[in-house]
């Protein structure tokens, strides 16, 4: 048995495992908290919602500039995105908040053992670092806090150069000249937002009759109307088949209403 004991150890570095982790700190606790990444704040800070919400800021910002400034009085010239730029502030922004989260470990007594969680068996955490090794940790309590990672889907492989994931699409140097979305739900209508705004030309597939699944309609159709007199296009009840590489790019075959279509 190696390791120190622990009052709870919970596993799993984003908003709510660093936050229960915190929280249980300062009620007197001692807290062990288990990631993976080489950061703490899991996807949400490090590849999800703080990135893309960076990035949808800037883009807005360029949306405003190109279509709305005009009509305030504000001439500017020509607008263009420095996209490497966009993408380092983005950068700048995970790392804030990040590095925010470090500090409250550390302020609050917070162990952050760093690597792969596992539960071996009752009170038992196996921690395995990224060069394969293991250590065992006891601890009264263990929370589960292990958050999302991206679908890879049976027709579209990831290749992470013409079939990419979300974690992808946040740090593209250059909009692809089209890009199709699967999925109208909320990562994919970011995403699909972002780079439509600085020149991609997007079309969303989505297999429901709304995008947004579980959300109410009325939100949903309020949404739906902006997002197409943005210049995003929509195809819903169609489903993704296959998926073909070119040298270029990927073809899509897709059933929508009982008929095929390619995109």
């Amino acid at each position: 048995m190696s390791g120190s004991d622990f009052d709870t150890i919970v596993i799993g570095g984003g908003p709510g495992g660093y936050v229960c982790a915190i929280r249980l700190a300062q009620l007197g606790y001692k807290v062990a908290c288990v990631e993976a990444r080489e950061t703490l704040g899991g996807t949400c800070l490090n590849v999800g919602c703080i990135p893309s919400k960076a990035l949808l800021e800037s883009s807005h910002h360029l949306h405003r500039a190109q279509h709305e400034f005009k009509s305030h009085g504000i001439e500017v010239g020509k607008v263009k995105a420095n996209l490497t730029r966009m993408i380092e502030r983005k950068q700048e922004v995970i790392d804030s908040n990040v590095q925010g989260i470090d500090f409250l470990f550390k302020k609050n007594g917070v162990t952050w053992l760093r690597g792969f969680g596992s539960i071996e068996k009752k009170g038992l955490v196996k921690v395995t670092s990224k060069n394969n090794e293991t250590k065992l940790y006891k601890s009264t309590h263990i929370i589960i806090a292990t958050g999302s990672e991206p679908i890879e889907i049976p027709p579209a492989k990831f290749d992470h150069k013409f079939i990419c994931d979300s974690t992808d699409a946040l740090d593209w140097l250059e909009a692809p000249e089209n890009l199709v979305v699967i999925g109208g739900g909320v990562i994919g209508l970011e995403l699909g937002s972002v780079w439509n705004r600085l020149g991609s030309s997007v079309t969303v597939i989505e297999a429901m009759d709304k995008i947004l699944g579980p959300t109410d309609k009325s939100v949903s159709n309020a949404l739906l109307k902006a997002l197409k007199k943005e210049g995003i296009t929509f195809h819903m009840k169609t489903t993704l088949k296959t998926t073909t590489l070119k040298e270029s790019g990927v073809e899509l075959l897709c059933e929508s209403k009982g008929k095929d279509v390619t995109f």
